[in-house]
């Protein structure tokens, strides 16, 4: 499929509906030469199978992070009819509300160098992290059941947050709608110790600083004020509590489309009629996991300002930890957007993707409103992050944008290629101070691992859908 893509310019590349039998509308790729060169042919394939689905709006969107993944390409975006469309675990993703946050400080590099191994010590013993991890919260099943309702607005009236950070959250930190009696005992059991923890993969804490600023205006908006400035990303989800939603939700999923007799191209791709039982109970679990996480990371945020305190406890009472904003990654939202002229509520999925509204759009935090939503965006371990803004352009993507680098190999591939690599020396003689874990996960997050960031980020930038606010560079790094 991918030879069938055609150049529309040097940014975008369209997969005609005509290309394929049976696809429904058209398919979009975001992607410069460069990232052109290393698409998956798989990953194309995988978006021309979208395509065929049921009340599918056009276009189905290949961000250039994008690599094969669960059914959907991971770094996409497709968007189905209110009424005639489906929705689709597969299509959402395993980690639910996988996303990012970012907290700004009034420090330095030079404060934070001095302290770079004592605060990554520390941030590693105050925030739990790896496979199955349990965090220091302990909740009981009526706690849980508030959590998933209520999202981070359970972690501010337990003192775990100030209202500040709420303001600057995607969704203000909940979803509503939100139902657990949709979820099932398994993920509650699951969900339960995990409050509070960064998991394992490609999720990650990291303390950087501001290298470049490329936009002034809406840097300043946002709070990063000059190069040098340290921030923290946060990249984390909804741990076994979301995976357990989207491994039941496949298979009632797998019932569903049987029952309805949805033709499939792909198995993978399991959904069930946006209208229907199965759609809607899986919509109202999938809020419960993007509650869960949305709590999540506002619990360890409060971890990540003890170890600040602790470690900066002569400069404490001047610090400035404030949240620059919170974004989703793998979620489902019922969302109005313009097609063809014509304004219509649609089920959007972004799996590995973003949200990036322009300047004015209502659901733009008040703050940031004359500039558009903070667009936050991780690269592989070691290399650069960015900020980014969202852009009137981005409506072609259903307001969507990259969420990260994306991954040029497996994580097995990664582990045989990289698993004798001294990837810890090779980041501390970049000056990066990195905890981790484990090797292994050292190994299959390696920055070779990865796409070149730069390059993933040239394509949003230049394609008009996300434009370059600043970039960041490592300090500390955190794995699980």
């Amino acid at each position: 499929m991918k030879e069938k893509l055609q150049r529309l310019n040097d940014y975008e590349w369209l997969l005609p509906k005509e290309s394929r039998q049976g696809m429904n509308v058209d398919c979009k790729l975001i992607a410069n030469q460069t990232i052109y060169d290393l698409m998956e042919e798989d990953a194309i394939s995988q978006l021309s199978n979208v395509a065929m689905l049921p009340g599918v709006m056009k276009p189905v969107i290949a961000l250039p992070d994008a690599h094969i993944g669960y059914g959907l390409p991971m770094g996409a975006v497709g968007a189905f009819d209110e009424e005639e469309g489906v929705i689709s675990s597969g299509c959402t993703g395993f980690d639910i509300n996988c996303g990012v946050r970012m907290i700004k400080t009034n420090l330095t590099r030079e404060d934070v160098i001095k302290k770079a191994l004592e605060l990554t010590d520390e941030l590693f013993y105050k925030v739990p992290c790896g496979v199955g991890s349990k965090g220091k919260l302990r909740v009981n099943e009526s706690q849980l059941n508030d959590i998933l309702v209520s999202g981070a607005k359970w972690a501010l009236d337990n003192e775990y947050a100030v209202p500040a950070d709420l303001k600057h959250m995607e969704e203000e930190g909940c979803m509503e709608g939100a139902d657990p009696s949709a979820v099932s005992p398994m993920a509650k059991k699951r969900g339960s110790p995990q409050l509070g923890t960064l998991g394992a993969g490609n999720h990650y804490l990291e303390v950087q600083y501001v290298d470049d600023i490329h936009d002034e205006k809406t840097s300043k908006t946002f709070g990063i004020k000059e190069k040098n400035q340290v921030v923290i990303m946060l990249h984390c989800g909804s741990r076994g509590f979301g995976h357990e939603v989207a491994s039941n939700y496949l298979k009632i999923h797998g019932q569903a489309a049987k029952k309805y007799n949805i033709k499939l191209p792909d198995q993978q791709l399991v959904c069930a009629p946006t209208t229907s039982k199965e759609g809607q109970d899986y919509f109202k679990a999938m809020k419960c996991a993007v509650n869960y996480a949305f709590c999540n990371r506002t619990v360890m945020t409060k971890w990540v300002r003890e170890a600040f305190e602790k470690v900066f406890s002569q400069e404490w009472e001047k610090m400035e930890m404030d949240v620059i904003y919170d974004v989703c990654h793998n979620i489902c939202k019922l969302e109005e957007h313009i097609v063809d002229g014509e304004k219509k509520r649609l089920y959007v999925h972004r799996k590995g993707a973003t949200r990036a509204l322009p300047a004015g759009h209502p659901l733009v935090p008040s703050a940031y409103s004359d500039v558009g939503q903070p667009v936050l965006i991780g690269g592989s371990m070691g290399t650069s992050s960015y900020v980014l803004v969202g852009k009137e352009k981005a409506s072609e993507t259903f307001f969507s944008s990259c969420h990260g680098a994306g991954r040029a190999m497996s994580r097995n591939a990664a582990i045989s290629k990289f698993m004798k690599a001294d990837i810890k020396g090779e980041l501390a003689r970049k000056g990066i101070t990195s905890r981790a874990t484990s090797k292994e996960v050292m190994a299959e997050e390696a920055p070779l691992a990865y796409k070149d960031v730069d390059a993933v980020i040239d394509s949003v930038d230049r394609a008009g859908i996300s434009v370059k606010v600043a970039r960041l560079k490592p300090i500390g790094v955190i794995k699980g």
